[in-house]
Order: C-alpha cells, then structure tokens, then sequence
C-alpha cells in the first residue's frame, strides 16, 4: 500500500509539474514575451495599435482589408495597395514608417526601409531570422517543414539538398519539355478558337496557365504527367484556403488541437495529398529495387530520394515526411506562383497592346519560327522588361516576414529575440518615393538601361541567401511560355473581365483574367 501511495504520489508531482509548465509557458508566450518585446520597441520610438488580448489586430486588419475589398476596382488601373493592404496605409500614417501590429500574440514590427530589409535578409543574419512558429503551425498541414519553411541549419541543409535541381546546366535541359507543355496548351487555345465559330474567342487565361505550369513542374521536376499531378494540385489549392482560413485562430491556446469538423477536414486533405505523392515516390523506388534503374533519377524528386538513403554525420536527417513535405512545396511553388505571374502578365499585355506589339516583333526577330532555346531567351529584352513591370506590380508573394531568433542590431534599432519584421514587398514595389510619380503606371521601360540597378528595392523573389531558389526556372519558363503565346496569338481583354486582385497567401485575380484572341498566322 505504501509502495501505491508513494507510485500514485510521484505521479501526481509529475502531473503538477507538466501543468506549471505548461502554464508557464503559455503565460509567457500570450504574456510576458510580447509585454517585454513592446517595451523594448516603444523606448526606442516604435508603436503601433493596441492590441486586445489572445487575437491581437486581427480584427482590425480583417475590417480593414473586408471593407476594401468588398467592392471591385472602378477600372483597370495598379494602384492597388489601398485596396490590398489598407492597414498598412493607415498605421503608417497614424505611427511612421516603423510600427508594430499584432498577430494574436506575435508582434510584428513593418519596415520600408531598404538599408535595413537589405541587411536583415542578407547572409549575416540567414540562420537567426526565419519563420515564425505561427507561420509554421499555420503551414503544418499545408507544405509542412519543406524548404520554404525550414529555419537554422535545417533551412541550410535542405537548400543545399534541393539547389543542384535549379542549378543553369540542369535548366537548359528542361526546355524541351516546357516547350512541349506550351505546345499542347496553344493547341488547346486554338480548339477554343474553331469551336467558337467567329464569336469572341474568349477564355480564361489563369486556368490554362495553371494547368500549363503543374503539368511542366510534374514533367520536369517529379517525371509524372499532369493528370497524376492535378489531383495533388487540387487539394492543395483546397489545403491552402483552408489553412489560411485556420491560422486566424491559432492565435487561441490548443485551438489545433480541437478535433472540430474544420481541423478534421483539414487533416483528411493533408493525408489524401500524402497517399497520392506516396504512390510517385514507391513508384520510382519500385523501378531502382527491380532494377529497371540504376538511380532514382536527376530530377529534383530523385536527388530527394537520394537524401533519405543517406546517414548524415551532421544530425540531419532527411526522413520521408520531409520528403514528402518537399513535394508539397515544390509541386505549390512551381506551380502558382508562376501560373499567378504568366496570368497577371498576360493581362498587362491585353490592356497594353502598344507593348503587345513591340514584345511581338521581338519574339518573331529572335525565333525566326523556331522553338524557344536558352541562346534566344537572353536577347528576349523587352519581354524580360515586361515580366519584371509585371512582377512590380503584381508580385505573387506581396508579404516578407521574418522573425528573429536572438537579439540583433538592425541599423539604429535594437531588436529583440521573437519580434517578426513585416516586409511589404508590394507596398515597396508601389512606392512613390522609391520609383517615382509614374509608380503605379505600367511602364516596362524603367527595367531598361545600364543605368537601372532594380534590385535595390526590387524583391518578387526575396534577395539574400534565403531568396527563391526556383527563380531562374520561373523566370526561363516564363520566357518560354509567353513567347510562344503571343507569336501565335493577339489578345485583348474581354468586356467580362472585372479588375479585383486578391490576397489569399498569394496575389490572385479574384474572378481569373477573361481575355479575347485572335490567331495570328502560323
């Protein structure tokens, strides 16, 4: 009996000491840390809104950006932070350019200024900044810890994994199968154009361009046909809606926890996108252990395949979940943000046929009827010039966070350990200050000349060590892609078309982009 009581009582301590701990815990993360952070920052000049307790300013930026987006724009025009980022406009008025906002708990302090955003992003301080943990909790189930979410060493030794898929040779000999891609898509555009027997021609550019760019990156990165990848795609278009729509209230204690019918849909998306990538990836096992291949192959799925059969004397280690969480990133990644980029470019194209026609005469000089090669992209000028207004403006990733993991010195601000920097690419892209008085007017020239050095405050990709590593294929598959659509079409944009961007993670088109063509000769 003694021997039970003194069990029974070393238990219950046990308990106890997980509850205090626990308690101690959530009272310092919804308490103690945010109080001390905003301290910090007010002695040093920077404040914001009041936050309320547990959700923070979620409710005021959801009024804000509800009230601005309740209506579509009057016309086709960009001058769209007002629209899309409200709140930044009014508490840079009401507390400057530096102040801080709540997301539940976690403080977030805006910075515009390029010196700084240059210095925080660059390689000093790529392994004490990152994602936060309500960034990654609201990805968990989404694009779990790949790449994009990684931080520290791990961030270091996943892009070290991943890079050699995007490195120059290894994109060269993707250009035939991006070719090929366009080729089916134009062949499906014309068959839209026949049937339509001398109506408007039109069509909704976004979903092709979709189902272009996921059957490219499925091709070209996974060896998988676009009709095994579009069930993937799918969910995860479902997962990220859902996951956006969650991580409001992450801001609540044990609120991923609650088995509600909202989580539960959540988890069953999830385990539906990990049973589909789990038959690509045991197929192309299957083919080594039978030996119908000697490897898992070069492309980017292969060298992840790769990384699990090895031991690593650095205690990383990558297990299947990450593969698979690699997947998710790569297969989203690859897929929307660059559909996002040829939809919004088309669209600047349809309402701008004076560049329409010059990009036009460009393409026709450089293929003389040839397909698309590496030598003919780099003297594609004006289209370069033209894909980087278009990411100006419309840049598919509009928001930077990063959270910093230690006390560091930013220019003349001291920042301390968990306060997240907000980065508002798009509100930079669209500043009068920076750009001048024709900011928010499509003007592709200012990407012209040896005089122009954009990347000063020109970031669609990040910049600094942890900037996209995916970039240089985008932008070659972008090349490709619009060169062939516009040698074989003229567009205009359709009367249906209604101007209302979007932020869902992503800039989007809230209705896609309806556009009108015209077969050229081929």
């Amino acid at each position: 009996m003694a021997m039970l009581l003194l069990i029974a009582g070393g238990v219950l301590s046990l308990v106890c000491l997980c509850i205090i701990r626990v308690a101690f815990v959530t009272i310092s993360c919804y308490w103690l840390n945010p109080r001390r952070i905003r301290k910090v920052m007010e002695k040093q000049g920077v404040h914001g809104p009041k936050p309320r307790f547990l959700v923070g300013n979620l409710g005021d930026v959801s009024s804000f950006v509800s009230k601005a987006t309740s209506n579509d724009m009057d016309s086709i025009h960009h001058d769209t932070v007002p629209r899309l980022l409200p709140h930044f406009l009014h508490w840079s008025k009401q507390y400057g350019k530096r102040f801080i906002y709540w997301v539940g708990s976690e403080p977030r302090m805006c910075l515009t200024e390029m010196e700084m955003i240059k210095e925080l992003l660059s390689s000093k301080y790529s392994k004490v900044s990152g994602k936060s943990w309500l960034q990654q909790q609201g990805c968990k189930h989404f694009i779990g810890r790949g790449l994009l979410m990684a931080n520290g060493d791990d961030w270091y030794h996943q892009r070290h994994i991943v890079a050699p898929a995007f490195m120059a040779d290894k994109l060269k000999s993707h250009v035939g199968y991006m070719v090929e891609c366009t080729k089916k898509m134009i062949q499906s555009l014309v068959q839209v154009v026949v049937e339509s027997s001398g109506g408007e021609n039109e069509v909704d550019i976004g979903q092709y361009m979709s189902r272009l760019t996921g059957d490219i990156i499925s091709r070209t990165e996974f060896d998988s046909s676009y009709d095994k990848g579009k069930r993937i795609f799918h969910l995860l278009t479902s997962l990220q809606h859902l996951c956006a729509q969650s991580s409001r209230h992450l801001c609540l204690p044990g609120s991923r926890f609650f088995p509600s019918k909202f989580n539960r849909e959540i988890k069953s998306l999830k385990m539906e996108v990990e049973r589909l990538l789990m038959e690509i990836i045991q197929s192309r096992k299957d083919c080594v252990e039978i030996g119908r291949s000697t490897s898992y192959g070069n492309d980017l799925l292969g060298m992840l395949l790769a990384e699990t059969q090895k031991k690593r004397e650095n205690g990383f280690s990558f297990t299947l979940q990450l593969l698979m969480d690699e997947c998710k990133t790569f297969f989203f990644t690859g897929h929307e943000t660059t559909a996002l980029l040829l939809t919004w470019t088309v669209m600047l194209l349809a309402t701008n046929p004076s560049w329409q026609d010059k990009v036009r005469a460009e393409v026709l000089e450089v293929l003389n009827n040839e397909n698309p090669s590496p030598e003919h992209l780099s003297k594609l000028t004006l289209l370069n010039m033209v894909i980087m207004e278009s990411l100006r403006l419309y840049p598919p990733a509009s928001l930077l966070p990063r959270m910093v993991f230690e006390d560091i010195k930013l220019g003349d601000l001291e920042i301390p350990k968990g306060l997240s920097i907000w980065i508002p690419v798009l509100a930079i892209h669209h500043s009068e200050e920076l750009w001048g008085e024709d900011v928010n007017e499509f003007k592709p020239e200012r990407f012209g000349g040896k005089s122009f050095a954009p990347g000063r405050h020109f970031m669609p990709f990040s910049t600094g060590p942890r900037n996209c590593v995916g970039q240089a294929f985008a932008m070659m598959e972008a090349k490709i892609i619009l060169a062939m659509l516009i040698s074989r079409f003229r567009f205009t944009i359709s009367k249906n078309y209604r101007h209302a961007p979007i932020i869902v993670l992503t800039l989007k088109p809230k209705y896609g982009v309806q556009i009108n063509l015209e077969p050229l000769n081929p």
